[in-house]
């Protein structure tokens, strides 16, 4: 059905690195550095850029079967590494010559951690007046930051940090900002139902200078629709979720093994997510008759029915802090509100009415 890299034994001490401490991230001062780590000895870093930037040339199919193993066993680790190749895939698909010797060694070998604020281009803060997050040309190509991105993964922990600014045109560029920069203070994280060890919280911008040689992108309208290295909008949420749901399956066909009342729907739930599996594979490969927003709206259906069986499932033992099917139920609610399209969010309010 798809490449398990799970059972690749290049990957079994990776693995068996996210199974030992997925339950033990749980709040902002738990940090998966050993994880992060396991990921760039992994080599997990350079599946996502092309040989010509230093990384392996995966494949979108083999991407999405790389994320499938990694949400399966951590999803905080997870969503951080979307967060970090981000950054990464719009430094190396910028053009600039200056910014991909400063970094991407570095984010390659997983010495350096970088991270994205560009929510507040595309899905947050979009009711406000005035954008968050301002730029300021200045002489020479530099620019001047003033403001806030509301969403930073890691920001308290990256070295450098790619965010987007509107100049008061409205036109709008994309920037490596070092972290050290004076002028940036990054928050330490928020306490979020669940994933708050990714320390996602906001970065504030005190007038702080961006030299010409941390342009990545733009003035130019709308530059998130560039497509710099990485586009908005993508499989990877959906995989993630897929990921979530296959942890969940095991563990009701696990407990199927021995309640025979269970067989039945471990039974339904693993087919539900073989069938779902096939088609994200056949969109990341550019074929099939799905949609990106069809997909979404399958993996998001599938991650709250399945986590929230696998609970039932595990009765009121599951219910106590650190057993992994209360924690996976939190985790799903993250897919209702990350980057989730309006179209997306409607089909998913239908089914919860029963519509």
């Amino acid at each position: 059905m798809y490449r398990n890299l799970a059972n690749d034994m290049s990957y079994r001490a990776l693995v068996e690195e996210l199974k030992e401490h997925a339950n033990a991230v749980d709040t902002v001062d738990d940090w998966p550095r050993s994880s992060l780590q396991a990921c760039g000895d992994a080599g997990v870093h350079r599946w996502f850029l092309s040989q010509n930037d230093g990384g392996t040339g995966w494949t979108e199919p083999e991407v999405t079967c790389g994320y499938l193993m990694l949400s399966q066993y951590c999803m905080t680790t997870s969503f951080i590494l979307t967060q970090r190749t981000g950054a990464m895939k719009r430094i190396a698909g910028s053009g600039n010559e200056h910014a991909k010797r400063e970094w991407l060694p570095g984010l390659l070998s997983g010495e350096l951690f970088g991270t994205v604020g560009i929510s507040h281009l595309t899905t947050s803060r979009q009711h406000v007046g005035q954008p968050v997050l301002r730029a300021t040309p200045l002489p020479h190509g530099s620019f001047r930051l003033d403001g806030y991105s509301p969403w930073v993964t890691g920001g308290i922990h990256a070295d450098v940090i790619v965010v987007g600014a509107t100049l008061e045109n409205q036109e709008q560029i994309l920037v490596a900002v070092p972290k050290e920069s004076l002028g940036v203070e990054a928050f330490p994280g928020c306490d979020l139902v669940a994933l708050s060890a990714s320390c996602t919280d906001r970065v504030n911008f005190n007038g702080v200078l961006v030299e010409p040689s941390n342009v990545l992108a733009g003035p130019s309208p709308d530059v998130m629709k560039q497509g710099v290295g990485a586009g908005t909008g993508g499989l990877q949420t959906s995989t993630l979720a897929m990921g979530l749901s296959m942890a969940a399956i095991e563990f009701l066909e696990k407990e199927a093994e021995v309640r025979v009342d269970l067989e039945e729907v471990a039974k339904k739930m693993r087919a539900d997510v073989a069938s779902l599996i096939g088609d994200l594979l056949e969109v990341a490969a550019g074929k099939g008759g799905c949609t990106p927003s069809v997909i979404r709206q399958r993996a998001n259906s599938l991650a709250l029915r399945s986590t929230q069986g696998a609970l039932t499932a595990a009765k009121g033992a599951g219910f106590v802090q650190g057993h992994p099917a209360g924690r996976w139920a939190r985790e799903s609610l993250f897919f209702l509100v990350w980057s989730c399209p309006q179209n997306v969010l409607h089909a998913n309010l239908c089914e919860l009415a029963g519509l």
